[in-house]
């Protein structure tokens, strides 16, 4: 294993670095350590070619002006929060709004546009980039000191795991994920309409106009969020059910994982062969086909536009504090929380 670290840019004249893990295989993977970003990963297709399969930036500038979350770490709470406000132990929290009402991915400085200290961790056959934060009391509304650690481990396997650990002086909210945009045809030569999803998911949350969840479960069955036999996202996206059409003819829709680290998440492409196993120890996964990509500007040279990358952001049900009966994440005093999701990357003939 190999790592290697270089100057990426400078954010009011402190140096933001690059971290590259690279395997035996020549997986590569590089992250930042501003908002922990994943900027590139290069795997290999079924003829063993290595390209990159996540969308990104190759300067800091960009990620500072125009980045819809690509790579990024985001929380203390990813998705949304109706209203910006929540209750815990009897007080109302009021948080930074910034869609309209409502709080998004951390509010206006969350977690993906901050530095964090990072650290190296080699080995003979896994390498790590371990990042640290420490989110401060009344850092964007929330309550509470909040230690974290994400930790990102590449090994020989060809397996990338995320870690996430955090651990605060109040108790608090705490529901953290990470909004890569994969798309596996490599270096973006095609949008992701005919990449084929498959989820081990009989429910997904129903969602409101504002891109709230209503409060109701809906089961898949008969719709075009039945995933668990493998869809194309095109399906979905040409389709006229109602859901789809509110996310902008797509999907930004959260949906109930039926079982944890048992292959529940699959994306192959036919054309390059290559294939993403996701696993994890959260109870959703929001899956969003980037229907509001800006359709202006490049992403590595390619023209920006709508369904040119898909995020599998494996998570707690969005808006739980305004909904009693979804699971809750709230992080009680000096209890440790850990989150592990576990990305396999591979080809259709390897598999088959």
């Amino acid at each position: 294993m190999n790592v290697t670290k270089k100057l990426f840019g400078h954010l009011q004249d402190k140096p933001v670095y690059a971290y590259t893990l690279k395997n035996d295989n020549n997986v590569e993977l590089t992250a930042i350590d501003y908002g922990c970003i994943i900027t590139k990963l290069y795997t290999p297709d079924e003829n063993g070619k290595l390209e990159n399969i996540v969308l990104g930036h190759d300067n800091l500038e960009d990620y500072l002006h125009r980045s819809p979350y690509f790579g990024a770490v985001v929380g203390r709470v990813a998705g949304r929060i109706g209203g910006a406000k929540f209750e815990l132990n009897g007080k109302t929290y009021t948080l930074a709004q910034n869609e309209n009402d409502n709080h998004l991915h951390g509010g206006l400085v969350g977690y993906d546009k901050v530095i964090w200290d990072a650290e190296v961790k080699e080995g003979e056959d896994e390498a790590s980039i371990e990042f640290s934060y420490l989110s401060v009391d009344g850092e964007e509304g929330y309550p509470g000191n909040l230690q974290l650690k994400v930790t990102y481990t590449l090994n020989n396997d060809n397996e990338f795991s995320i870690q996430y650990d955090g651990i605060s002086d109040e108790t608090t909210l705490l529901n953290i994920t990470n909004h890569s945009y994969f798309n596996l045809s490599g270096e973006l030569k095609r949008d992701i309409l005919d990449h084929t999803l498959t989820l081990k998911s009989d429910q997904f949350l129903e969602l409101r106009d504002n891109l709230l969840p209503s409060g109701e479960l809906i089961p898949v069955e008969g719709t075009t969020f039945d995933f668990r036999s493998g869809r194309k996202i095109r399906t979905g996206v040409e389709s006229d059910y109602a859901q789809n059409k509110l996310a902008d003819s797509g999907y930004d829709h959260p949906f109930v994982l039926s079982t944890n680290h048992d292959s529940e998440i699959y994306l192959e492409d036919t054309e390059s062969g290559r294939t993403l196993t996701i696993e994890t120890d959260e109870k959703a996964v929001v899956v969003y086909t980037s229907n509001m990509l800006p359709e202006e500007g490049e992403v590595y040279g390619v023209p920006s536009r709508k369904y040119l990358g898909i995020c599998l952001e494996t998570q707690g049900y969005p808006d739980a504090p305004n909904h009693p009966h979804f699971p809750n994440w709230i992080l009680e005093k000096d209890q440790k929380r850990t989150s592990v999701t576990k990305y396999k990357f591979g080809t259709i003939s390897a598999k088959a």
